[in-house]
């Protein structure tokens, strides 16, 4: 694995940007109003916004601390405006304007000359020149007053601690306090450009790394996402390394166009599905993502924002209780028995296929995790009207999946699982006949924990259906991070063989799903997942995906490209693909003469009294040897020049084994399987690595061994020998069929050499001191293969 979770920049690339970029504005809106910002040129930006309720009222926001942005990539914080000066041009419709009560006000929050937090409220019609809905703004910092007629209600601002400027948009008709609906949905937009940042500190330092591809493509999801721009994203994902394409999840409580309905807003009863600011975004991400060299696919789940969703498009369980998940407000999932929730998502993949096209994008659509929503006891939700009238008028009851199940009851859920093939099936054709004739690339999003969940052996039945089986869709994605953040291998690796014998795609016609990091204080759950994404690309999937830029942003989670990545890269430009290791023996045994250095690194710092600081810098030793005194003979080197050359002298790495430490028993010693404690079984982890301690207690130190001899491997859980039941990976790991027994202990005996290369791109050999017996000088260094 090779990643960094980056907390700030420490000498990395640093660039320059004006303060108040459009690229850098965000948005900020009360559900259910929308709004959405794109920046339009380098010095222009556009809100489009959607007004629902009297009390509607949104802002355009700077923050002076980017919070939003990965570490290596944000602009750095100064919260002094002093002296500092913003001018721009304004252009708005639909909105309250300039000269009018409750007209667009910016809002800023800091602090007062005391350290004491205050908010002030600058009308901007103050600081314009022009009409009211087309002037131009200047606003100079340190000579900014709040208040809405001046002098008479002057405020004087505060500069030089601002955490935030907000500049507030509402509807005609705005009160201010009732949630009361407007009589219809107001649409509403502004043009800023001609943005100026004038005098002291009006430029931003701002990260700019650029980290090598390194084969990954990255997930995105607009109901995050969305108070940004576009090409902020972008940006990150580009410089962040990602290449390829772009999964955008369209979400489940922005996207669509509402209507009033009994005091609520439902999704489904316009004739356009899709609200205008959701349209705007999605016009110039698709196209800024095609300009850049992104493929991008949209992604359109069963899934609704439970307030917004008819009553008679949502999955019941036996109960008639509603599919709710456990997000907060819950989201529900939509029948694939009823026409409407089916017709209605037909017209949403529809208009995002029609999008995609105008803006110059190839059509790729992903529908993604459709399923029978299944609760944690058991639950399973196929008693909704329209699916009990589907499935005859009269189903089966099934209360508990997890409970055996009769004829009947596995019967009905494979007629589950053929109408929700159906439903999907259907879901495509629409998206191919909106963008006909261009071609459309269908893909389907499987979440195999709920999918193949082992508590409930039989809901494979309803939701992984037969009818998805290859060709159904030109690719199948897979996601698993459940499991795979709780270190559940054995039932990943299952689930991804079950999937594959029953729906028949290649891995090379797969993508795989790594991720995802529910929360910050979980941000250690990312070596697991940059684990999975080692392995997923050791099947050879069609493309592995980072879900999703949220989570990577907020914990800096950076993926660096190994020597083998850069050399598939040089390899796609016509170079010679270069392996980092060569898995042969040092082909001529060690002598006596052999010389074995074991190092560290340490730094030593000594006071002027005399006293020491000292710090270890690695945790582990690496070892040198000298192997020329082995060379016995001219046969032998001959032998070893051929070994030299074949290897490129130190590009290609070999094994060696060490004469004076070779074995998992002391040193040399016959090993036995209870020699080292591989670790404890949790009832989910079935890999342990394989390790060799030095000394004991909590000062030993602990090696990996990544390259044991496979033959020599005895293993042992809770001291039974375990045989056929485990098999020996890539650098040193060993997988059981099954989990480990939580409490039960791992234990393991092996021989192993060394992963070694060549120090030197020379070997130097003289022919008439070898004649004369002295040994040559061959140099070898330790590989670090695993931490």
């Amino acid at each position: 694995m090779a990643f960094w979770l980056a907390s700030k920049r420490e000498g990395q690339a640093s660039g320059w940007i004006q303060r108040f970029d459009p690229r850098f504005w965000t948005v900020n809106f009360p559900r259910p109003m929308m709004a959405s910002v794109i920046a339009t040129a380098p010095d222009a930006l556009r809100v489009d916004a959607s007004f629902l309720r009297h009390a509607d009222l949104g802002g355009l926001i700077w923050e002076s601390a980017d919070s939003l942005d990965h570490p290596l990539l944000a602009y750095r914080t100064d919260r002094d405006y002093a002296h500092t000066s913003l001018s721009f041009r304004w252009r708005s419709g639909g909105i309250v304007a300039l000269d009018a009560v409750n007209g667009p006000t910016l809002t800023i929050e800091g602090r007062d000359a005391s350290g004491a937090a205050r908010t002030w409220y600058v009308r901007l019609w103050n600081y314009a020149e022009g009409t009211p809905e087309d002037a131009t703004v200047t606003l100079a910092f340190s000579e900014l007053e709040g208040g809405y007629a001046l002098p008479a209600d002057a405020d004087p601002v505060h500069p030089r601690d601002i955490d935030r400027l907000f500049i507030s948009f509402v509807a005609p008709g705005h009160d201010g306090a009732s949630d009361a609906p407007l009589d219809a949905e107001v649409e509403g937009w502004i043009e800023i450009s001609e943005i100026r940042a004038d005098g002291a500190r009006a430029m931003l330092e701002i990260g700019d790394v650029m980290v090598p591809p390194h084969g990954l493509a990255l997930a995105t999801a607009f109901d995050d996402e969305g108070i940004q721009t576009p090409s902020r994203l972008l940006r990150s994902a580009r410089q962040l390394g990602y290449r390829g394409s772009v999964l955008h999840y369209v979400g489940m409580s922005h996207y669509f166009r509402l209507e009033q309905d009994a005091g609520g807003f439902l999704a489904g009863s316009g004739s356009d599905p899709l609200n205008t600011p959701t349209r705007r975004w999605h016009e110039a991400f698709f196209a800024e993502a095609a300009l850049m060299g992104f493929s991008p696919i949209a992604s359109l789940s069963y899934e609704l924002l439970d307030q917004h969703c008819p009553e008679d498009w949502k999955q019941r369980d036996l109960g008639g209780n509603p599919a709710l998940t456990g997000w907060d407000p819950p989201s529900t999932l939509l029948s694939p028995a009823s026409d409407a929730a089916m017709g209605y998502l037909q017209s949403v993949g529809s208009a995002f296929a029609a999008i995609m096209l105008d803006a110059g994008a190839p059509v790729r659509f992903q529908v993604g995790e459709p399923w029978w929503w299944t609760f944690a006891d058991g639950r399973i939700c196929l008693y909704d009207d329209a699916a009990v009238a589907a499935f005859g008028g009269a189903p089966e009851p099934i209360a508990d999946l997890r409970a055996p199940l009769s004829a009947a009851q596995t019967t009905l859920l494979d007629a589950a699982g053929a109408l929700l093939a159906q439903s999907t099936a259907a879901l495509v054709s629409a998206v191919r006949a909106a963008a006909a004739p261009s071609p459309v690339e269908a893909l389907a999003l499987v979440f195999s924990p709920t999918i193949l969940d082992p508590a409930m052996p039989e809901v494979h039945r309803a939701n992984l259906p037969a009818g998805w089986a290859a060709p159904a869709f030109d690719r199948l994605q897979v996601e698993d991070y459940d499991w795979l953040t709780a270190g559940a291998d054995a039932m990943r690796r299952r689930a991804h063989d079950a999937i594959d014998l029953k729906l028949g795609y290649a891995r090379s016609d797969q993508d795989y799903l790594a991720g995802f990091v529910l929360a910050p204080a979980d941000a250690d759950q990312w070596r697991r997942i940059d684990a999975g994404i080692d392995t997923a690309l050791g099947d050879a999937p069609h493309e592995v995906f980072v879900w999703a830029l949220p989570q990577i942003a907020r914990d800096g989670f950076t993926r660096l490209p190994s020597p083998i990545d850069a050399w598939q890269a040089a390899a796609h430009h016509g170079d010679e693909t270069m392996q980092a290791f060569d898995d042969i023996a040092y082909p001529l045994a060690l002598g006596r003469d052999a010389t074995v250095i074991p190092e560290f690194s340490t730094s030593v710092a000594v006071t002027a009294s005399g006293f020491e600081r000292r710090n270890s810098l690695w945790s582990n030793a690496r070892l040198r040897f000298d192997v020329g005194p082995g060379v016995r003979s001219e046969a032998e080197l001959g032998e070893l020049i051929a070994f030299f050359r074949a290897r490129r002298g130190p590009a290609r790495g070999f094994r060696l084994r060490d004469p004076s430490d070779f074995s998992s028993n002391a040193m040399t010693a016959a090993p036995t399987m209870l020699d080292q404690e591989l670790g404890t079984g949790d009832g989910l982890a079935a890999s342990f690595a394989l390790i060799k301690r030095y000394g004991s207690g909590a000062e030993a130190q602990v090696r990996r061994i990544t390259r044991p001899d496979a033959d020599s491997l005895l293993v042992a859980i809770d001291g039974v020998a375990q045989l056929g039941n485990w098999t020996v990976g890539a650098l040193g790991t060993v997988t059981f069929d099954d989990p480990v027994p939580e409490g039960a202990q791992v234990t393991a005996g092996f021989l192993f050499d060394v992963p070694v290369r060549f120090a030197e791109d020379q070997l130097e050999i003289a022919g008439s001191a070898f004649a004369a017996g002295d040994a040559p000088s061959v140099p070898v260094v330790e590989i670090r293969e695993a931490a």
